[in-house]
């Protein structure tokens, strides 16, 4: 049986192709500003757009490739490529991160001459297109890596852009070129926080650790809550995707019997509850007879197949 779970994806097409077309036209008109004034800091960071273009265009590439179909030799399909998606996308962060803290510091040391008015304007226009193409993923961002890394990607270009107008305009005001690096600073510290959860979660993610949302011993203290469930064992709970978590474990229970309907109520409230959309389930008798059959349930909110007998 093939399951489909493009749906929720889908709601963010829209986004990705609004955020793809602003940008583009950003690097555009930052770059084009860059040359006509001169400025290499217009120009660098107009590269540096381009690359969250990379960015996005990268999350949005995973999200569609994990909706295409399995097949024998890939019987999950391409879900997995998005949480390699979001862990190169926390990566990438972390190099321009680095490389924006290591212009900061080098500013420090050799100050540059004031903005003029044309990189403050051009930047503001940054801190616009980035803020509007950040809110368009600020959703989805709590409930899927993929989307948070795209978000923050945004997020950060923003926070860049209003730094450069902040410190553009004091500097202009005041001459204190030592805060335009200052501001730059800041902002990375800031930024690298909720860089550091993304990268974290990705990795765990990559090598199948139980999602942070899913808390075990509760599924444990549920599943033995049954009176017919004596114990469990080789419970096993993992990321598919991005947003979907799949659940394996083996249930001792107190007789023979086949019970279908205790069976299907047990699946679906590991979905309503946990969040768990893929469970197989394998029943065991007490007496160490294993029941057997295939019975496979699917609703318009989710599905997924609890297998009783040989895994």
């Amino acid at each position: 049986m093939e399951h489909s779970h493009g749906g929720q994806f889908n709601n963010y097409n829209r986004s990705f192709a609004i955020g793809v077309l602003l940008n583009i036209i950003f690097v555009f008109i930052e770059a084009g500003y860059g040359f006509a004034v001169d400025s290499l800091v217009l120009i660098a960071d107009a590269g540096h757009n381009l690359s969250d273009v990379a960015s996005l265009l990268l999350a949005w590439g995973a999200g569609l490739l994990a909706r295409k179909t399995a097949t024998d030799r890939r019987t999950y399909g391409f879900r997995k490529v998005t949480i390699m998606a979001s862990l190169i996308s926390a990566i990438l962060l972390l190099i321009a991160l680095g490389g924006i803290a290591w212009e900061a510091v080098r500013r420090f040391f050799d100050p540059q001459p004031a903005a003029g008015s044309t990189i403050i304007i051009v930047a503001a226009i940054g801190v616009i297109i980035n803020t509007v193409t950040a809110l368009l993923f600020i959703k989805g961002q709590k409930h899927d890596l993929n989307i948070r890394g795209a978000f923050l990607h945004m997020a950060a270009d923003a926070g860049v852009s209003l730094g450069v107008v902040i410190a553009g305009v004091i500097i202009t005001l005041k001459g204190w070129q030592w805060i335009d690096p200052l501001v730059s600073l800041g902002i990375v510290a800031v930024i690298l926080i909720g860089t550091w959860g993304l990268l974290r979660d990705s990795i765990n993610y990559a090598i199948d650790a139980v999602p942070r949302s899913i808390d075990i011993p509760a599924v444990r203290e549920y599943l033995l809550s049954f009176d017919r469930v004596l114990d469990i064992h080789d419970l096993h709970v993992w990321p598919l995707s991005t947003t979907e978590i799949a659940l394996t474990v083996h249930l001792v229970v107190d007789d023979n019997r086949l019970d279908n309907h205790f069976l299907r109520n047990l699946q679906q409230n590991l979905h309503d509850n946990f969040g768990i959309e893929h469970a197989t389930i394998q029943v065991e008798a007490s007496d160490g007879i294993m029941l057997s059959g295939w019975p496979v349930l699917n609703t318009d909110n989710y599905s997924s197949g609890i297998s009783q007998g040989s895994a």
